[in-house]
């Protein structure tokens, strides 16, 4: 028997970078408010706990793999070191985001 295909969701958007200070600043792209509902239902089908939900996404021509959190009433996709770099991008920034819901976590 053949593994089952699975369709996936992809969302585009454009949204601005903002940073979130702790222990260590940490840089993420807030998910636009018109795609937090259909996220929400999907999350229920791809998340792997505390509400994450497995991504790829492309930015400025990077593509990684991360998962997006529910924080408040959106979903933050978090922006690692490596990839800010590669796309030349940093707080205050203005990105386009393609992401594909149930990437397969690296």
């Amino acid at each position: 028997m053949g593994a089952r295909k699975r369709s996936r969701t992809t969302f585009r958007f454009d949204t601005g970078i903002i940073e979130w200070r702790g222990p260590a600043p940490f840089f993420y792209a807030p998910v636009p408010q018109e795609h937090v509902e259909e996220l929400r239902r999907l999350a229920k089908v791809v998340s792997y706990g505390w509400g994450c939900v497995p991504v790829e996404a492309q930015v400025a021509g990077v593509r990684f793999t991360t998962s997006l959190f529910p924080k408040g009433d959106t979903y933050l996709l978090p922006l690692k070191v490596a990839v800010r770099r590669k796309a030349n991008i940093t707080v205050g920034d203005t990105i386009s985001v393609a992401m594909t819901l149930g990437a397969a976590r690296a």
